[in-house]
């Protein structure tokens, strides 16, 4: 019985989803994950979806760690290698400053302290010639350095090592001779684009939590061999594709939206169902809330990711999808500042202890706290990992924070549930409304553990009126990656001005990259179908700093067809453009996509109008505004729902690891693949 799973880490819970080929049947798991071993989580979530770890073939894994890592800077004993005279780009940053009038502002914090970060005298020029030879002497000098210190982990910077590599390599080599079994990590291997402070930052993230990944991706290997699984490990990664071990053993920083980005391809394949091209994805978890917009069916990608937030945070220039993360999640903690003001999250309760109403002994009352109180949760009810819900516990830990606030547990409670609706919103507005698109214009796709419970507030706050929740929203980004392909970007720094070069040559150097992709690709583990190669550029006009990223389809066929492009692109994103100033190439992107196969959609059976009797279960009393009370709701499971039916609001639809909430005036109709097509009313 050949199975393809996918497991998905995530604060909270652990999601793993199953696909029997030969059934054509999904497998659903969800257990707590285990902070002290992340590994356990997911072999209990394997059993608890009845997945045989011998008959798997494939699996899918996303996973915290990286992020995590980084976030907590619990990562290796790491030495930073550069061009001597750059020892301080690492620290120096862009020396911006966003906050301009925060007298308290502070800029990035490295990952590592200066007195580690040497220098090796070496010098390349910015059109890969040389300017001065590698010392060799010198460069085995500080490594044996390095090998006094203790140092586990190496990142090596060399300046303009993306036009030519051949010192870092001959560095790599001479590290790997005198500090057997360190973690080296060559910059020209991670990113091959220009910008010295956020190339230095991504390769040292790298190498920071290097030997973690590595040693994790290879105990979670050896355990699926010592459970006799054969099965290939494919690795979920930022761009939205898979990749295997080995290579996301080098480029650990790949898998830093790992689980997000599954949830994203998962909404992609969504709406090619619907026959809908674009959509924003909305993931709510237990420790936070996701959202990224879908356009033309295409990944919304971005260059640069910011550790910590754009003010403050550290660069990591990677292919990665756009995707605008707030910790507010279902575990996130309500809390009172020093002037008594309530704020939800970003701290979590997690997985350990959780929420009160998890009654294993939390006792600070989170967002999952206020819904056990205002009944949005079945006060008793039964959550994954066969946690059963506390309502005293919940009403207790509530219940002391409106005796601070001088208030009712109920008027806390939605205050609690109104806040952070109000955080995730402004998640959709920093993917929407902030890049000049109005969230008014896209359906809503609402999933992760506690997404339907809160998606009919989160619309209201943005004015969308409609809402898809898939089927098993809970484990929804899990499936997104069992849809996902193998993927391989690469991004070559070249500048280059359009006037002064062809067509031929601009296609000589993508077939070089796409030969490159093309080998890696087959070298690899993973075995995959036909490989498509999307192509795109960095583009600006002469003297600008920053680029547009253009894409370049096959039919671009000479300079002017891509000067039109650029030209087009730079209307759409600054509202102008220059048809008459010359451009330059900056970068060349190509993408390399090995097609996997995917599990098939099932239609449910049809139904009337009206659910069947069985299907409402029972009726519930309901909080949502305190003024209007408490109301009797209708309760009605899921599984029962057939397509055609319609449930008005108020009403609640329960399934096993997820609660769909309709305030008063809003409709759900069942579509052909269960999916619940929400209607959303206006605000009261």
């Amino acid at each position: 019985m050949p199975i393809r799973a996918a497991v998905d880490i995530g604060g909270t819970f652990t999601d793993v989803v199953g696909y029997d080929d030969v059934k054509g049947t999904l497998m659903l798991g969800k257990t707590l994950s285990t902070p002290h071993d992340l590994i356990d989580g997911v072999f209990g979530g394997l059993r608890a979806a009845n997945v045989p770890v011998p008959d798997l073939v494939l699996a899918i894994h996303g996973s915290t760690v990286v992020v995590n890592a980084l976030i907590e800077r619990k990562g290796a004993r790491t030495a930073l290698l550069t061009t001597a005279g750059f020892r301080d780009v690492y620290e120096i940053g862009r020396i911006n400053r966003p906050d301009a009038f925060n007298l308290a502002f502070t800029k990035h914090r490295p990952l590592i302290p200066r007195e580690m970060i040497f220098e090796v005298p070496e010098r390349t020029r910015a059109d890969g010639g040389t300017a001065r030879e590698l010392d060799e002497d010198r460069t085995r000098a500080v490594a044996r350095e390095l090998a006094a210190l203790g140092v586990d982990s190496v990142a090596v910077v060399l300046l303009h090592a993306y036009r030519d590599p051949a010192h870092e390599i001959r560095v790599g080599e001479i590290l790997r001779e005198e500090l057997p079994g360190a973690y080296v990590t060559l910059s020209h291997e991670i990113s091959r684009e220009y910008r010295e402070f956020e190339r230095t930052s991504t390769v040292v993230a790298n190498a920071f939590v290097g030997p973690l990944v590595s040693d994790y991706l290879g105990r979670l290997e050896d355990r699926l061999r010592a459970g006799g699984s054969g099965a290939a490990l494919a690795i979920m990664q930022s761009n939205g594709g898979v990749s295997d071990v080995a290579t996301a053993a080098g480029q650990c920083v790949q898998m830093l939206e790992s689980g997000p980005a599954g949830g994203v391809v998962g909404t992609i394949a969504l709406c090619e169902a619907l026959g809908q091209r674009e959509a924003i994805a909305f993931d709510m978890g237990g420790t936070t809330a996701k959202s990224a917009v879908i356009r033309d069916l295409t990944f919304p990608m971005a260059s640069d990711y910011f550790l910590g937030g754009y003010n403050t945070g550290l660069p990591i220039r990677i292919p990665c999808l756009d995707i605008v993360e707030v910790g507010t999640g279902g575990g996130s903690v309500a809390w009172l500042d020093e002037a008594d003001g309530v704020h939800v999250g970003p701290r979590s309760a997690g997985a350990d202890p959780g929420p009160a109403c998890y009654g294993r002994g939390g006792t600070e009352p989170t967002i999952t706290d206020a819904s056990v109180v205002l009944g949005h949760l079945a006060p008793s009810g039964e959550l994954a990992g066969g946690l059963h819900l506390d309502h005293d516990a919940a009403r207790r830990a509530v219940g002391a924070l409106a005796g601070r606030l001088g208030m009712d547990a109920t008027a806390t409670a939605a205050g609690i549930i109104a806040i952070g609706a109000a955080s995730m919103a402004n998640s959709v507005r920093a993917v929407t409304t902030e890049r000049g698109l109005d969230p008014r214009d896209f359906t809503l796709v609402a999933y992760g553990g506690n997404g339907p419970l809160h998606v009919s507030q989160v619309a209201r706050e943005l004015a969308i009126g409609r809402v898809v929740v898939p089927q098993n929203p809970a484990l929804f980004s899990a499936l997104g990656m069992l849809m996902a392909d193998q993927r391989l970007d690469v991004v070559q720094t070249g500048v280059r001005t359009l006037r002064d070069t062809t067509a031929e040559e601009i296609e000589e150097s993508y077939r070089r990259l796409e030969d490159e992709c093309e080998r890696a690709l087959a070298f690899g583990e993973l075995r995959f179908g036909a490989v498509e190669f999307l192509r795109a550029a960095d583009m600006r006009y002469v003297g600008q700093e920053h680029t547009v990223t253009v894409d370049v389809p096959s039919g671009t066929r000479t300079v002017d067809d891509l000067k039109r492009a650029f030209d087009t692109a730079h209307e759409q994103r600054y509202s102008h453009s220059a048809p008459g100033e010359p451009a330059q190439i900056v970068s060349l992107r190509v993408s390399a996509v090995g097609r996997l196969r995917k599990p098939d959609l099932t239609k449910i059976p049809e139904g009337a109008r009206t659910p069947v009797d069985e299907a409402r279960t029972g009726t519930r009393e309901i909080v949502f505004t305190p003024a209007a009370g408490a109301l009797p709701v209708p309760v009605y499971a899921r599984a029962a729902l057939l397509a055609g039916n319609g449930v008005a609001g108020p009403a609640v639809i329960e399934e096993p690891t997820a609660t769909t909430l309709l305030h008063p005036g809003d409709r759900a109709e069942v579509d052909g693949y269960g999916n619940l097509l929400l209607e959303i009313g206006a605000r009261p």
